[in-house]
């Protein structure tokens, strides 16, 4: 067991420093967003596809039109969710639409209040109110992005977009319990070539080093990290999952200084704090009111 979490732990280390750094790549591929997802997906697949062939998930009782449905349905929610991310960095730098992104799990809460009628505990109430607070305060502030082109609050609103997006995907895929994931996974990035192809603009091909970092974005960021993160999942305790996330926040935050310079200002670690903060309780479940007595 103990190996077990070890090991489980190392890949979810891997999987999130991976994801923390693909705003890296994104941006230094300087291609156009939609062509940056496309090459992701077709690299994606071909990873996916000969890592599914490898584990023997390619198999006709695993993939029923059921299964195929609800798959692809996520993989519209999944690929759009990546193209408004990778607009944002270009708004509001990596580091904000990376903290920005990470309210998923707030969102999640929220959508299944609204879909499912899950009720909200006044505690999960606290760390949403916590979470909103932090957004108002990183949206009054201005980021200090050098390569910035276009409105700091639209940057906001593309990250918040993505994030809503990723809560979809993640509700669709409650109703894959039982699909191995890695399949989940290579039908989403398939679904994304079909939806992107026909927008995506071929007269704006990769130059020199620019293949290198699509390539590498279609095998280590979709491959791998898809692969290091479920084999994570499969054998950490959900506080350990849960905890171990915020290394992708983070990792992003360091990229972004280290790669381009952006520094975040005084008021923005404080909304990136009480962002970061909000998903951390609503995530580990942290508990601010204590539990009323039973009645005898």
């Amino acid at each position: 067991m103990e190996k077990n979490i070890r090991s489980g732990a190392l890949e979810m280390t891997g999987a999130m420093l991976i994801s923390g750094s693909i705003g890296w790549f994104v941006v230094a591929s300087g291609l156009p967003v939609i062509n940056v997802v496309f090459w992701r997906c077709v690299f994606g697949t071909l990873t996916l596809l000969a890592i599914c062939g490898w584990r023997g998930l390619l198999r006709r009782e695993l993939l029923s039109m059921r299964v195929l449905g609800w798959a692809a349905l996520g993989g519209v929610a999944i690929v759009f969710n990546w193209v408004l991310l990778f607009a944002a960095y270009s708004h509001a730098s990596i580091a904000i639409a990376t903290t920005v992104y990470n309210t998923q799990p707030l969102m999640l809460v929220v959508l299944g209040a609204v879909l499912l009628r899950e009720r909200i505990a006044a505690d999960k109430l606290v760390w949403l109110a916590t979470g909103f607070i932090g957004m108002l305060v990183i949206v009054n502030a201005r980021a200090d992005a050098g390569y910035a082109s276009g409105s700091y609050l639209a940057g906001v609103a593309l990250a918040l977009g993505a994030a809503f997006l990723y809560a979809i995907a993640a509700l669709i895929a409650k109703r894959l319990t039982g699909t191995p994931p890695h399949l989940i996974a290579l039908i989403q990035v398939a679904v994304g070539i079909l939806l992107l192809a026909p927008l995506a603009d071929f007269s704006a091909m990769p130059q020199g080093s620019g293949w290198s970092y699509l390539i590498v974005m279609g095998i280590v960021h979709t491959g791998v990290m898809y692969v290091w993160l479920y084999g994570a999942i499969q054998k950490l305790p959900t506080v350990i999952t849960g905890t171990l996330a915020f290394i992708y926040p983070v990792a992003a935050i360091a990229v972004d200084w280290v790669a381009f310079g952006h520094r975040l200002q005084p008021l923005q670690w404080c909304g990136v704090a009480a962002v970061l903060l909000a998903t951390a309780g609503m995530s580990l479940g942290w508990r601010l009111l204590g539990r009323r007595p039973a009645r005898v």
